[in-house]
């Protein structure tokens, strides 16, 4: 019998054959489904469950959070508000002291004052006056006093209140005047700071020229002519790798406030005594009839700023003549050759026309410059703003509080020796 008849069964009534495998089949299958959809209705209940597990205790820490929130809050507001109590009682405590000591004074004051009277009538009756002249004389006495203590006591009043407006008026002009002293000490120190010393800020120019010429120009020799030595401030043998010597430039550094024009004729003098071809003099101040970089009488004048793109310039003009005029046989001749061509319209073209990126960088830099001034101005302003409002209200809670708040040094004038 062959596979297929055995898994086939005949229903014995009805007579359909079956398929015994595809029932079992059928009741496996039916029977996982029933099972995985049992399943996942037992998930979805745990899942449902956490969930709501999960919402109530996010919901319970949001009111335990509230709580703790409400109650820092309270705790805060509570202890703000027992210390301002305790700070009142304080006040109030000894005003109501000072209040008393005064008031027990003028009581004695006035008891003095009406046992002299009662001496006074006793030594009257002594005196063998009448009991009526007595009696009115008594009164008139006992009333010319009271009218006297009460004008005393009104005068006293007002001296002491004068007194007090006095010494507070005085204490104000004090504050106002160490602050006015102060305000100008420091205008004065930034006045210096700003200035600073003519010969330091020539000084730093110099070394900043060094600096910056050995750093950009590391096969060249650069020179310091030393402090009171005769000559310029610096001095640059231009070398390449196959030529040394190829010619040297003389700077001469000045950071005044004027130009003087008796430094150019100097200058002349320095680079012939040296024997330097080209000259430059790098200034702050520049000659009357130029207002940037320019050759006057054979010297280049030039700003700070100016002098690292006319460097780069002179330096590769003289390279190239000296390579130019190699093959030249008269020394002389040569060095017609560079002058005439380091002092030409053409050389001084080109040398303007790379300065003139650095000039434009140089306005940039000042714009910057003044932006931040304002700036720093503004904020200055500020803190003595704050300053001030400060001090007004320390002294205004220390007039009312008395010894109760302590004293800032800061803010106080400091104790006379």
């Amino acid at each position: 019998m062959s596979s297929t008849s055995v898994s086939k069964v005949e229903c014995p009534e009805c007579g359909h054959t079956f398929d015994v495998n595809e029932v079992l089949s059928h009741q496996l299958e039916e029977k996982l489904r029933r099972q995985y959809e049992n399943k996942s209705a037992q998930d979805k209940l745990l899942i449902e469950q956490q969930q709501r597990t999960l919402a109530s205790e996010r919901q319970q820490l949001i009111e335990e959070k509230a709580q703790q929130a409400e109650q820092v809050a309270n705790t805060v507001a509570q202890q703000v508000k027992e210390k301002t109590t305790l700070l009142r009682k304080s006040i109030a405590q000894e005003l109501e002291a000072e209040r008393t000591e005064q008031f027990k004074l003028l009581q004695q004051e006035l008891n003095d004052k009406s046992e002299q009277l009662k001496q006074l009538s006793r030594t009257q009756i002594e005196l063998e006056r009448i009991k009526r002249e007595k009696s009115e004389l008594k009164e008139s006495i006992e009333a010319e006093a009271e009218l006297k203590l009460t004008r005393q006591l009104a005068a006293e009043k007002q001296r002491i209140q004068q007194a007090e407006a006095d010494k507070n008026s005085l204490y104000l002009a004090e504050k106002e005047k160490i602050i006015e002293q102060l305000k100008n000490q420091l205008d004065i120190a930034k006045r210096k700071a700003e200035q600073g010393s003519t010969q330091l800020q020539g000084e730093v120019q110099e070394l900043a020229i060094e600096e910056w010429l050995n750093e950009q120009f590391p096969l060249d020799t650069i020179e310091e002519i030393k402090k009171g030595a005769r000559g310029a401030d610096c001095l640059q043998i231009v070398n390449t790798r196959n030529r040394t010597r190829c010619g040297v430039i003389y700077y001469e550094s000045k950071r005044t406030q004027s130009f003087q024009p008796g430094w150019i004729e100097k200058f002349k003098q320095d680079i012939r005594d040296q024997g330097a071809d080209i000259g430059v003099l790098v200034t702050q101040a520049m000659p009357a009839d130029l207002d940037r970089l320019g050759l006057k009488e054979g010297i280049w004048i030039c700003s700070f700023e100016e002098f690292k793109g006319l460097s780069l310039v002179l330096r590769d003009s003289i390279i190239r003549t000296s390579r130019a005029i190699a093959t030249q046989e008269n020394k002389g001749e040569k060095m017609v050759m560079l002058y005439d061509y380091l002092t030409g319209n053409e050389f001084r073209m080109q040398v303007e026309a790379i300065v003139e990126g650095f000039s434009q960088m140089q306005e940039d830099l000042n714009k910057e410059k003044r932006a931040m001034m304002s700036i720093w101005k503004k904020r200055e302003k500020q803190i003595e703003k704050v300053l001030f409002n400060t001090a007004n209200m320390y002294s205004s809670i220390h007039g009312i509080a008395g010894n109760v708040i302590k004293a800032l040094p800061s803010l106080d004038l400091p104790e006379e020796n």
